[in-house]
């Protein structure tokens, strides 16, 4: 289940979120021996690599409504389960029991019961679980088959009820629901006449804005109360993003984010009565805007976020940004983000990450300016042995200006080192700056990992995103090969052991890297990506139905552009595939079916070219189980040590 208030509406086959952790000492050899300052370096520490992929201590803290209780998700019989803690007592309570796979995100409920969600075996179609803070069981609140629930509202100030999105009615459409959390009872509040993909509700609940799609537009519905019908009152073409926020707190305008004449999108205040964009709340010359930060009981936006190299606030209100500086001062050489308050706002959920911590929770009594952990994530990391992660800009071939992220081996100069490519997923999303345990992972075994926001990535303004339209495979895939010739002729990267590895369109990208520049890499590693367009389109989710046209738009249409689709699918090029590949997959996949694996493996196979493929009966668009992901790392570093570094 995924708790949202603001609406999008651009399909994509989102970038698998990987969840890992590291520490431990033993040695391994490195196979250069490479200059440096303190002599000729042939060793590393090895740290063990299921610390890096194994659960955290703990994870997504959350505080109640009343202040008194604190959840996070914690590992218990080596799943991700929920627990509770009374912050007055300091008991600490398991509410869930989940052995099959990890409960993905969870909201409060008033003050005792918690609601989350959980799919089967990676299919996505997420269930409402409601867990009573006493332990007593958790209870499937949506026990329906092949139903896939999302949240609207949380209704803050109803203990009982949530607003909730379903297709229980038809696969393709969700209609919206009241569900009681305590009987299960669903009262149907909107039915999706076919076209709403998305809705937003005012401060007290109701819904007042709804999104819809019809070809390439998007079409604004909105209603004054909820005795009015919806009304059309802005059509736009998908190319101009917006993107609704939230609503002003006397519940007349609504907070947004868009590029209407712009290239960058900027925070606007809305009135839907004029349909005019009344005043500018936020913009940045050389981003998106993201999003805003409010007070709810003082009625106040106190800032605005956006993300460059990192994430950065800007601070409207001074108590909010005396606020941040108290905690910052406190948690010194740490990104602070704060992730949740309590409803009269004298308790603030704190976490802290870097690019070579994963950080804290902590909860700040704000009236006190004390500040108490929760937990360390994962403490087992010793930070002087993290490598760090340094913001890059390079200019690609056609003179498009790029960016993205280098991670580099600790002790060891950057000088023709063994290199992985790592293109994100998505693609119409980006890189961040953080810590990942994948590059650590590759970092601790001597290899330079670079993550590169190529053409088509969000965040970087319309015409960056357009350039992407139609472009799998040739110039966002130039950007890529232009990104390891940046990195060889910097000198940090050896050009004959370049490998690439990517999931869901890094997948794809891997599959392309592979098939269109043969000689670039040594091998590469597909993690759930499509091989064949064609394929992949025909086999999308019915609930994506509604988006194809754009997708046809910014990725090629089968009939219109069928030439374009079999040039830049690698399954019709496997004869120009010559490196070693490693593909794994879910058996329970809904974005990128097993099939799209199966075909490439199979083709190759027949041709003699050394393929290995994994696939895991009870995973989808990517592992989840903490198992499925040791094997699956380690056969990585299993195929990098062979393809690579020999």
């Amino acid at each position: 289940m995924i708790k949202y208030k603001s609406l999008f509406t651009i399909l994509a086959i989102t970038a698998l979120l990987l969840n890992f952790t590291a520490c431990a000492k033993t040695t391994i050899e490195v196979k250069s021996k490479i200059e440096g300052s303190g002599g000729r370096v042939d060793k590393t520490e090895l740290i063990p690599l299921r610390d890096f992929f194994k659960n955290p201590i703990a994870s997504e803290f959350s505080i109640s409504p009343d202040g008194n209780k604190v959840a996070w998700k914690a590992p218990w019989q080596n799943r991700m389960n929920i627990f509770v803690k009374d912050l007055s007592s300091g008991e600490v309570t398991r509410i869930t029991a989940s052995i099959n796979r990890d409960i993905s995100g969870y909201y409060w409920v008033g003050n005792e019961r918690i609601i989350y969600g959980q799919d089967l075996g990676g299919d996505e179609n997420f269930h409402a679980y409601s867990a009573p803070v006493d332990g007593s069981g958790a209870v499937d609140l949506t026990p329906f088959e092949n139903t896939r629930t999302g949240l609207v509202d949380d209704l803050e100030n109803d203990d009982d009820n949530i607003l909730i999105t379903m297709n229980k009615r038809d696969a393709r459409f969700f209609d919206v629901f009241k569900l009681n959390v305590i009987t299960g009872e669903l009262t149907l509040v909107a039915q999706n006449p076919g076209n709403i993909t998305g809705w937003l509700t005012d401060n007290a609940g109701n819904l007042r804005v709804a999104i819809a799609t019809q070809g390439g537009n998007d079409i604004i519905l909105y209603r004054n109360n909820i005795q009015d019908e919806f009304t059309p009152i802005k059509t736009l073409n998908f190319r101009t993003s917006f993107s609704p926020l939230f609503f002003s707190f006397d519940d007349n305008n609504i907070y947004v984010a868009t590029n209407i004449d712009r290239d960058k999108s900027a925070i606007y205040l809305f009135n839907p009565e004029s349909t005019k964009l009344e005043q500018m709340i936020f913009e940045h010359p050389d981003v998106d805007a993201e999003n805003l930060i409010r007070s709810k009981k003082r009625k106040v936006i106190t800032g605005a976020g956006y993300y460059s190299d990192k994430h950065h606030y800007v601070f409207f209100d001074d108590d909010r940004e005396e606020v941040q500086n108290e905690l910052e001062a406190l948690l010194p050489g740490y990104e602070v983000v704060v992730t949740g308050l309590n409803k009269d706002e004298t308790k603030m959920v704190v976490r802290t990450y870097s690019d070579r911590s994963l950080g804290a929770g902590y909860i700040y009594d704000i009236p006190n300016k004390k500040l108490e952990k929760i937990a360390d994530v994962s403490p087992w990391f010793d930070e002087s042995r993290m490598a760090e992660t340094k913001p890059i800009t390079f200019t690609s071939r056609d003179g498009l200006t790029i960016n993205g992220y280098l991670s580099l081996p600790v002790g060891i100069p950057a000088t023709n080192l063994p290199m992985v490519l790592n293109p994100h997923g998505g693609p119409w999303a980006r890189d961040h700056w953080g810590f990942n345990p994948e590059t650590q992972f590759l970092n601790n075994r001597g290899i330079a990992v670079l993550q590169v926001n190529f053409r088509g990535s969000t965040g970087y303004g319309r015409e960056f995103w357009e350039k992407g339209f139609k472009q799998w495979g040739r110039t966002m895939q130039n950007d890529l090969t232009d990104a390891v010739k940046w990195a060889v002729d910097q000198g940090i990267a050896d050009p004959e052991k370049v490998a690439i590895y990517g999931a869901s369109y890094g997948g794809y990208a891997t599959l392309a890297g592979l098939t269109y520049t043969p000689d670039l890499y040594a091998c590469g590693i597909d993690y759930v990506g499509p091989s064949n367009l064609f394929t992949l389109m025909n086999s999308f989710p019915p609930y994506w139905e509604s988006e194809k046209d754009r997708f046809y738009t910014m990725v090629g249409d089968p009939v219109r552009d069928k030439k374009l689709l079999e040039e830049v699918s690698p399954a019709f090029h496997v004869d120009q595939i010559t490196a070693p590949l490693f593909v794994a997959q879910g058996a329970n996949d809904p974005r990128v079916k097993k099939a799209e694996s199966d075909q490439i493996v199979e083709a190759l196979q027949k041709r003699g070219v050394a393929v290995e493929y994994m696939v895991k009966d009870n995973e989808g668009h990517g592992f989840m189980n903490q198992e499925n992901k040791f094997e699956f790392y380690e056969a990585m570093e299993t195929f990098l040590n062979k393809h690579l570094l020999q």
